[in-house]
């Protein structure tokens, strides 16, 4: 765990690029893929494209959920932000309840676990919230159902006491979001809310029958739960035991803490991944040894060779894990001339490390941001509804930077607009220089923005594909999200309902690192 500690060091010790983008197996062929320098930083999980599908609305997502919920026979793990109070919801809490009483009555001890991580103040927020959804099923089910909420430890002493509900949320939260059933994971930037199920656009993907990515982001999952305050059947809350508090506790050794049972879950995977990946492609008797035997399946015949691969790229700053953001930095620092880059963001504030690297490499941008009428903010009440005008100012500043560079041709800006939808999707295509599809996608919960790199837990992956079925499916993905934009101009920015108030003018700067 030292060495891997010191690698993610090693950007601030030399230039960035040759040590991360070094090639990380001696044994492989140059070039098995270009991406396979990001496993010296994280596990590699080599999948085969057939078990991968993307989705595209979120009827679709709703409706997979109950049907993954309703088949689980071993665990059900669900990180998210919160889970909302409508009727689609506690549905999902009825379909859990259903699968947890059929475990239940089956024969032998029950199975099935359940394990909920959700952020403390968004889940806390109202008389009636995530928790007063979740607690009959830890009434009925004490001993299957874990229930944690993470408690930012920067939201603590007298600003946690003067801070009002809402803001509060603005400090930092778990950001994460996965749904996983069994082996089956669905990874995405969709909340557990209505209006993910109804009509917020985002992004989900499916990755079946897919032990190893499952089992890390189970571990993930009870890591960031385990420093985080447990629900309890009387709706109070409080930590494991001998745990140090998130805002009671000392700061400093609450966040030593995180980080050391988080980098152990990307640790531990990462050598059983490296382990199986020699044992699999360079074992002198192939199908000799347990690890490769375990990844051939019962059925004794050896996996077909993958041609896909998932790489969890993690961000959580307070607790000084920045992976996500060096792996992301170094993506665009690398692609060269010709290539294209689709990047799309709910929440259009990118860091200014972001920035620069966008407005001073050679690729050509698409950048996909919400319209005001899109944004999720937009009719907000009080000050809030303030916040679609800051992020009209801070896209104009962006687009006047590009016009001033003379970069137009090569960043471009996109506005998602479709009547009676909000738009949440964030995420990464990148396609090859003279290549029509995209061989690599980052799907997950971080918006490129500066909560997401440093006041957030974000988790995201990256999936590289060989396979153009699954390039089609990702460029039919990307291709649909851009046909509801329209193409940013200066004549944008000048139409009415683009008057930004000089007061949010004034405010923004000192308020966008909180949004």
């Amino acid at each position: 765990s030292h060495r891997s500690s010191w690698l993610l060091l090693a950007p601030l010790l030399t230039p960035p690029v040759p040590v991360i983008t070094a090639p990380p197996c001696s044994l492989c062929p140059e070039g098995a893929h270009r991406f396979q320098w990001i496993r010296n930083l994280v596990p590699e999980f080599g999948i085969s494209s057939s078990h991968v599908k993307v989705l595209s609305s979120p009827v679709e997502f709703y409706e997979l959920l109950k049907v993954q919920i309703k088949a689980a026979k071993q665990r059900v793990v669900m990180a998210s932000l919160y889970l909302g109070t409508g009727l689609l919801e506690q549905e999902l809490v009825d379909c859990l309840e259903e699968t947890l009483e059929k475990s239940l009555q089956a024969k032998g001890s029950p199975d099935l676990r359940v394990s909920v991580l959700l952020d403390y103040t968004r889940g806390s927020r109202g008389r009636k919230n995530s928790r007063t959804m979740l607690i009959p099923l830890l009434r009925k089910f004490p001993g299957q159902v874990r229930v944690s909420l993470f408690h930012t430890p920067n939201l603590r002493g007298l600003l946690r006491l003067l801070i009002p509900e809402r803001f509060n949320e603005t400090i930092g939260l778990q950001h994460i979001k996965v749904y996983l059933f069994d082996d089956n994971v669905i990874l995405s930037g969709a909340n557990l809310s209505d209006l993910y199920f109804t009509n917020r656009q985002d992004r989900y993907v499916l990755l079946r029958d897919s032990p190893e990515v499952a089992d890390f982001f189970t571990e993930l999952v009870e890591a960031i739960g385990d420093v985080s305050l447990q629900l309890q059947q009387d709706d109070t809350v409080q930590m494991l035991e001998g745990m140090e508090h998130p805002y009671q506790g000392d700061k400093v050794a609450y966040c030593e803490i995180a980080n050391r049972r988080v980098m152990e879950v990307i640790n531990s995977a990462r050598t059983r991944q490296e382990l199986l990946h020699a044992e699999t492609f360079h074992s002198t008797q192939p199908g000799s040894s347990l690890l490769s035997q375990r990844a051939s399946g019962a059925s004794g015949a050896l996996k077909p060779e993958p041609d896909t691969w998932i790489y969890p790229l993690i961000q959580m700053k307070p607790f000084g894990i920045q992976i996500d953001e060096l792996v992301t930095e170094t993506l665009l620092t690398e692609a060269e001339r010709d290539a294209r880059v689709f990047l799309t963001t709910g929440y259009f504030n990118l860091t200014q490390a972001y920035m620069d690297l966008i407005l001073g490499t050679r690729a050509k941008y698409q950048i996909l941001l919400a319209s005001p009428e899109v944004n999720g903010f937009f009719g907000a009440k009080g000050v809030a509804g303030a916040i679609p005008a800051a992020y009209v100012y801070i896209e104009h500043q962006f687009y006047s930077q590009v016009c001033y560079l003379q970069q137009q041709e090569r960043v471009q800006l996109q506005e998602y607009s479709r009547a009676g939808w909000t738009f949440h999707a964030k995420g990464l295509w990148l396609y090859l220089a003279g290549s029509d599809l995209p061989c690599l996608t980052l799907i997950g919960s971080p918006n490129f923005g500066y909560r997401s790199v440093h006041r957030d837990l974000e988790a995201q992956v990256a999936i590289v594909t060989e396979n153009k079925a699954l390039q089609q499916q990702l460029h039919q993905e990307q291709e649909q999200l851009y046909l509801c934009s329209g193409v940013v101009s200066t004549s944008t920015f000048e139409q009415p309902n683009r008057y930004v108030k000089l007061w949010v003018k004034l405010v923004t700067p000192l308020i966008k690192n909180f949004f």
